[in-house]
């Protein structure tokens, strides 16, 4: 290994491909029990520190992170961590504290206050045995306050996105906590270095006196100046390299100034990103210029760093895991109790109060940022930030199993959903209701044509949705923009435009999910719809045709699930449903009939006998529903033949309605060239006060009305 690593820039070289690696694949792992990213790189960095490779392979990790390499990546992380602050200040709306009222304003101050309060305590007690030696109680002090006072906003603005948060009260208000909560503690960051760094109370007042200098010729000078750049960079065409090269040029100005200063170079790059315009569009182009290669490639590279500092085996004795218990005990006690307690007492309710309260306890890469100062600053000791370290991730990784228990997707379907409608189905009309599921907008147009069929002429009773859920945005900068973007259902349109032309009423959905079988099931449970009609796609990789988002949302669902293969569906004329006899093609047979009678389609069962295979009930079945408008006819499988009986049959059909068992599916499917309804029973006992569903013919009225 020391060969493929003789000099320094491949040794730099493989620093990061195994960092990015590391990285990027405990983030997949993050993802499947959804954790942030940030879990993921911040343990990836204590795994190729002396905590875990360090103990059981020294000889590579002496190898890969030689003592002489770390002042490289030490100066390659602090450029990143400059980049990084800049985004954040570019994430940094500050026109989110404008009309929040007093409830904001009170939760973000005590927020603050209290876990500072609790820091500052819980150093008189730490501060025996953690403290560096030559460190001032009061610096000490100050630092342990402002430390326990972060909130990760980055992490927090994605949590809130994937939780749809970001639309209820509780997440107005947590974002612009979050907010005032970021600006606050840095400023009382940016006084803490320049006491630490001062050598003398007259030093101290002058760092003071430059530090509010700086700020107001930032605000009075700089900000008009980059108003007329953005005036000139309002689009991609018009934001040159120029205007880039002039930007970045005042990013390290304002961070080699702050650093001059004595309040260090994290500072200045984060105001210059909050005094960015936001008019036309130029935060946003700056930040997706850059936020790739800041996150992928030298974000990681600090949390490497934090990694290599952090050494578990220092916390050896059963005192040392006390304290790191009790810091992560003060720190909760801090932000959450703080947050909850402020926020039962502006008006807002038990579950909103404890989920503020949760997500202001996240601290996530916003406090390893800190950490690595104090460490640097000398303040804190490498136990002391093992044990700080530990706290960060244990808030962090807590949030959103917590969160999921406060915050359950049945309630906050309730609150994004029509509450009132959710509290009071057994008051709902009779009729008939359909989610549609659209992920693609070539899905669309033959799902109007299916709830065309199934409706008929629309009622007043008969309840359409079409819902449309995105993917939660890679890019931490465009996830508040996605979260409004949501709100245009453009692969909507066709659904909407071909219900239009059908005289059908379709109220759209749509809304960011990262879990979209789970929100599908919410919506649809406080929707109470009879069917949930979802689109067929090819999947990435497999070939399984109810595999994937489709197979977990027929678990999970409380309603029947239609899968639609629509091969340029544009009639449902002639419908033809192969029976068996299971549960699946019963309701595959009613759906079939209420299209008969709601739209007159021609209706043909074919019944499928087994040789040696009798079934009464099956027989009554479908004596009861034959009639003038749905007919059966019958085809013997005399050896494993009822895949071909089905393809020949559907010759002159525009539609097979098909249970999802026991016919080979997969097999159907992939011979016929007619599209195909796949029907999937939800298998539950009805609730008591639930109202019938009407998955038989419309009622006369109805019937008369087409």
């Amino acid at each position: 290994m020391a060969y493929l690593l003789h000099s320094p820039l491949c040794l730099l070289i493989a620093q990061l491909v195994v960092i990015i690696v590391t990285a990027r694949v405990l983030g997949v792992l993050a993802r499947k029990i959804h954790q942030p990213l940030v879990i993921a790189e911040v343990v990836a960095g204590i795994l190729l520190g002396p905590s875990l490779l360090g103990l059981v392979a020294p000889d590579v990790k002496a190898a890969l992170f030689p003592a002489a390499s770390l002042g490289i990546l030490g100066m390659l992380s602090q450029v990143g961590l400059i980049l990084f602050m800049f985004l954040v200040g570019l994430e940094m709306d500050l026109g989110l504290l404008r009309g929040r009222g007093r409830a904001s304003v009170l939760i973000s101050h005590t927020s603050i206050v209290v876990p500072f309060l609790l820091g500052a305590v819980l150093a008189l007690y730490i501060h025996p045995t953690l403290m560096p030696e030559g460190v001032a109680f009061s610096s000490f002090t100050l630092f342990m306050g402002a430390a326990m006072s972060i909130t990760a906003f980055p992490v927090l603005a994605r949590i809130l996105t994937e939780r749809r948060l970001l639309r209820t009260k509780v997440g107005a208000v947590t974002i612009t906590c979050a907010a005032v909560d970021d600006v606050t503690a840095w400023c009382i960051l940016a006084f803490v270095v320049s006491i630490v760094r001062a050598t003398a109370i007259t030093e101290a007042v002058v760092t003071t006196i430059l530090a509010v200098g700086y700020t107001l010729g930032m605000l009075l000078l700089v900000r008009p100046f980059l108003a007329r750049v953005a005036a000139r960079g309002t689009g991609r065409e018009g934001l040159t390299q120029n205007i880039v090269a002039v930007t970045f040029v005042l990013l390290f100005l304002s961070a080699w100034a702050t650093e001059l200063i004595g309040i260090h170079a994290l500072f200045g790059a984060f105001l210059m990103g909050a005094i960015i315009p936001r008019e036309g569009g130029f935060a946003r182009i700056l930040a997706e210029k850059l936020e790739d290669i800041v996150v992928i490639v030298l974000l990681p590279t600090f949390f490497a760093l934090s990694g290599l500092r952090t050494q578990i085996g220092l916390l050896n004795t059963a005192e040392a895991w006390i304290q790191c218990g009790l810091i992560i005990l003060v720190a909760c006690l801090g932000k959450f109790g703080g947050s909850y307690v402020a926020a039962r007492w502006t008006g807002l309710g038990w579950r909103e109060s404890a989920a503020l309260g949760i997500l202001m306890n996240t601290r996530g890469l916003m406090e390893l940022i800190v950490l690595n100062i104090g460490l640097e600053l000398g303040v804190i000791s490498p136990t002391l930030f093992t044990m700080m370290v530990l706290m960060a991730l244990v808030t962090t990784f807590m949030t959103t199993p917590i969160l999921q228990v406060v915050y359950p997707p049945e309630a906050l379907a309730k609150d994004l959903l029509e509450p009132p409608l959710a509290d009071k189905r057994v008051t709902l009309p009779e009729g008939f209701s359909v989610l549609m599921c659209v992920a693609f907008d070539r899905s669309g147009p033959g799902m109007a044509q299916i709830a065309g069929a199934l409706i008929g002429k629309q009622t007043t009773s008969d309840r359409l949705y079409g819902l449309q859920l995105h993917r939660p945005a890679e890019r931490t900068s465009s996830l508040l923009e996605d979260e409004d973007a949501a709100e245009s259902p453009s692969a909507l349109e066709p659904l909407l435009a071909r219900s239009r032309d059908h005289g059908l009423a379709v109220r759209p959905m749509s809304f960011v999910s990262s879990e979209p079988a789970r929100d599908i099931c919410s919506v649809a449970e406080v929707k109470d719809v009879d069917l949930i009609l979802l689109g067929w796609h090819k999947t990435l990789i497999g070939q399984a045709f109810l595999g994937g988002t489709v197979h977990d949302v027929m678990k999970g669902a409380q309603a029947d699930v239609a899968v639609l293969v629509s091969r340029d569906l544009q009639a449902v004329r002639r419908v033809l449903v192969p029976f068996c006899g299971s549960r699946h093609d019963e309701v595959a047979v009613r759906i079939a009939r209420r299209m008969a009678y709601a739209a007159g389609a021609e209706v043909t069962v074919l019944r499928i006998r087994f040789r040696n295979a009798d079934a009464p009930h099956v027989d009554a079945f479908l004596a009861d529903i034959a009639s003038d408008k749905v007919r059966v006819v019958e085809a013997v499988d005399d050896g494993n033949k009822a895949a071909d009986l089905v393809v020949k049959a559907a010759q002159g059909h525009d539609l097979v309605v098909l249970g999802s068992a026991p016919l080979p599916t997969d097999q159907i499917l992939s011979q016929c060239p007619t599209s195909f309804l796949v029907v999937h029973h939800h298998g539950r006992p009805e609730p008591v006060q639930r109202r019938p569903r009407p998955l038989t013919e419309p009622s006369t009225d109805a019937v008369a009305q087409v």
